[in-house]
């Protein structure tokens, strides 16, 4: 009980000196560069098991895919590689390697790999649409890596440059000519001091592999992993090469060879111009003994817990139905009809492009 006029709201007394309460501006901690993204590891990649670690892979893919989306690259090859590194190279314009206008005594390469939200996907100008949107991919993979190594192939020249936990442990230097070749080659491996003893699983990147190819019909993706590596595993080759004129079409003809269709076809289209902001491509079949599914995609990032993209699709299927059942004359067999039974057994894929999404999280697990 308050005496003699003090005042007492349960947070301890007023005079500061209670336990615990020293607190001054010397406790304001300042993080810097990519400190916060050691610190706190789960902002950015979703945590630090084995599924936030293959994001690391995603992130770097992405960049590349953005580079082919964009028209300035054709190909790009995964390798898997011993000690739990991955290398992953593309054949678009490199980045950038002359010094940022902004931090003259640094590199455009050496601002992208150590300093959030950097990057060339915000003013729309370089990428019309992009997956690697927030400008923190890279630096990301960068900070929870323990070992890093960047190759940038440009105006024809090649050039390296080595980092460990976020910081250069060298400098960029040129390693001499390169006049048929381009692009950018980042070979990571992932901080065990972060993820433990997780290691990467070759069916995964695989996968992840060949879902990209899939998105975007212009491109092709090269896979290769050390046969080391897939002792035990079957359904992996050592090396392999992707490339779907098809687009979602074909995808989802291979996820449901095996099922039984209510109709032999596989409904597909597409609006806009592959990349550009607005475009759109769906692949829809009903299966007659298989639960359907719904796989979704922006700007090639899949987003397995939806969004908007996939409510709208459900909406225009039900209203196409609708439509349909109102020219024959069975408007009133039709008019209870949801969204929900029009999914049941449905298998669809989605893929959209839009210039600034909206995702829930670093991770882009929703648009």
């Amino acid at each position: 009980m308050a005496k003699n006029g003090d005042l007492f709201d349960g947070a301890g007394p007023r005079n500061g000196k209670g336990n615990g309460s020293e607190y001054s501006a010397k406790d304001i901690e300042v993080l810097e560069g990519l400190e916060p993204v050691r610190k706190r590891p789960g902002m950015y990649v979703g945590g630090t098991d084995e599924r936030a670690m293959h994001h690391l892979v995603a992130e770097v893919l992405d960049n590349s895919m953005d580079e082919a989306v964009a028209g300035h690259a054709d190909t790009i090859t995964v390798e898997l590689l011993v000690g739990n590194k991955i290398s992953i190279r593309d054949n678009g314009r490199g980045m950038p390697v002359d010094p940022h206008p902004k931090y003259p005594k640094q590199s455009a390469v050496e601002v992208i790999l150590t300093t959030l939200h950097s990057g060339g996907k915000f003013s729309g100008k370089s990428y019309s649409t992009s997956g690697g949107l927030h400008g923190v991919g890279v630096s990301v993979v960068n900070a929870l890596s323990d070992d890093l190594h960047i190759e940038v192939a440009r105006d024809r020249q090649s050039w390296e440059q080595n980092y460990s936990r976020g910081k250069p442990t060298s400098k960029l230097k040129n390693t001499g000519a390169a006049p048929n070749r381009r692009g950018t080659t980042v070979t990571f491996r992932p901080d065990p001091q972060i993820f433990g003893g997780h290691k990467f699983v070759p069916d995964r990147i695989y996968r992840m592999a060949r879902s990209k190819s899939y998105l975007f019909r212009g491109v092709e993706i090269r896979w290769r992993c050390d046969p080391e590596l897939l002792k035990g595993v079957e359904e992996v080759p050592a090396e392999d090469s992707f490339h779907f004129p098809g687009g979602l079409k074909d995808y989802l003809a291979a996820a449901i060879h095996a099922d039984t269709l209510v109709h032999p076809d596989i409904f597909s289209g597409k609006s806009g111009r592959t990349g550009s902001h607005g475009a759109c491509e769906w692949a829809v079949a009903w299966t007659a003994d298989a639960d359907g599914f719904l796989s979704s995609y922006t700007n090639t990032v899949p987003t397995p817990d939806g969004g908007t993209h996939e409510a709208g699709l459900r909406s225009a299927l039900l209203r196409g139905l609708k439509d349909h059942g109102e020219r024959i004359g069975q408007g009133k067999r039709v008019g209870p009809v949801t969204s929900e039974d029009i999914m049941v057994g449905a298998a669809s894929m989605l893929s959209v492009f839009v210039r600034e999404p909206e995702f829930q999280g670093q991770t882009k697990d929703r648009l």
